[in-house]
């Protein structure tokens, strides 16, 4: 793992938290307590850059995303380009929102480097992680700015004082929000693989694509959008090692078509499931296609496809 994944992410923050932010659309705050909160589109416009930025915070700048065009899902369609070299620091260690943050009324889901200084989540304890951070940024998917209980709650998990925080906030139905998950398509993979009790130390490097759908009216609808993106349009390759049996054999259960409810947009899955995530068949949250290159080997092996007509109907295209 990188020597500080928080360090590394906060140097992409310096030209923002010293006044350059209205070129990217996104604005700083101060709160009471001292922590910093960086508003990329709960009360700001964002920018295509603004979301780029927030994609390489969340991988604690261990990959690089950008903004391509064409995918399978329709050429000349705006993409989402992800490639990394450090996948299980970048993806699983600093980009996965796996922390559930609740304090009084707000919640989020906090994703970043700061989850790493806080390692309280059961995925670091199988991939145990050091990180004693002096200063620690995230990001949350919220439609609400952070208050400075949350920035407080954040800091004593990490072990800093709130003077030590920077937040970076935006819903899923902003341009910067909806860029940033749909920067996820190694991210699925990574985690799918990790819960199917693969040894995700064997992935070396990963290249993953999504469409970026139209900005949704509401976060329902942006949850939907941003989701199938992944489920039924995310094209993710694997540089990995080991033997092809093991591949072989998990393969045909990393794509999200492996889950049972596959085939509907997401908001219909999500409304059958009461809109309770943990209702929902786990199998599902993977990218549509997965394709392991054995770098030991020289053998591929791809699962899963694309699914445009799915896309067109989330899309509203």
């Amino acid at each position: 793992m990188p020597r500080s994944l928080n360090v590394l992410a906060l140097r992409l923050l310096d030209d923002v938290q010293s006044g350059s932010g209205d070129e990217l659309g996104v604005v700083h705050h101060a709160l009471g307590n001292g922590a910093s909160v960086v508003d990329f589109g709960v009360e700001s416009a964002g920018s295509l850059e603004a979301g780029i930025l927030l994609s390489r915070v969340c991988m604690a700048d261990c990959g690089r995303v950008s903004i391509v065009s064409g995918s399978a899902f329709s050429a000349g369609w705006p993409t989402i380009q992800v490639e990394t070299d450090q996948p299980v620091a970048a993806c699983l260690q600093s980009q996965y929102a796996g922390w559930k943050i609740s304090v009084g009324d707000y919640f989020a889901m906090g994703s970043g480097p700061m989850r790493a200084a806080a390692a309280s989540e059961e995925l670091f304890t199988q991939l145990p992680v050091a990180e004693t951070a002096q200063r620690v940024v995230g990001v949350l998917e919220t439609g609400q700015l952070p208050t400075e209980d949350v920035a407080a709650y954040v800091a004593n998990r990490c072990q800093v004082t709130p003077t030590d925080i920077t937040l970076l906030a935006a819903p899923t139905a902003s341009l910067a929000g909806t860029i940033q998950v749909v920067a996820r398509s190694v991210e699925t993979s990574l985690h799918k693989l990790f819960e199917l009790g693969f040894d995700v130390r064997r992935v070396r490097h990963g290249f993953g694509t999504a469409p970026l759908p139209p900005v949704a009216a509401d976060d329902l609808s942006g949850i939907g959008r941003t989701n199938d993106a992944i489920l039924y349009g995310g094209q993710v390759t694997l540089w990995v090692t080991g033997d092809d049996a093991s591949l072989e054999e998990i393969g045909p259960r990393v794509p999200a078509s492996a889950a049972d409810c596959y085939g509907k947009p997401f908001l219909e899955i999500f409304r059958a499931a009461d809109h309770d995530f943990y209702k929902i068949d786990p199998l599902l949250f993977s990218p549509a296609q997965v394709v392991f290159h054995n770098v030991e080997t020289g053998n591929a092996f791809r699962f899963g496809n694309v699914d445009p007509s799915i896309l067109g109907q989330s899309f509203g295209v």
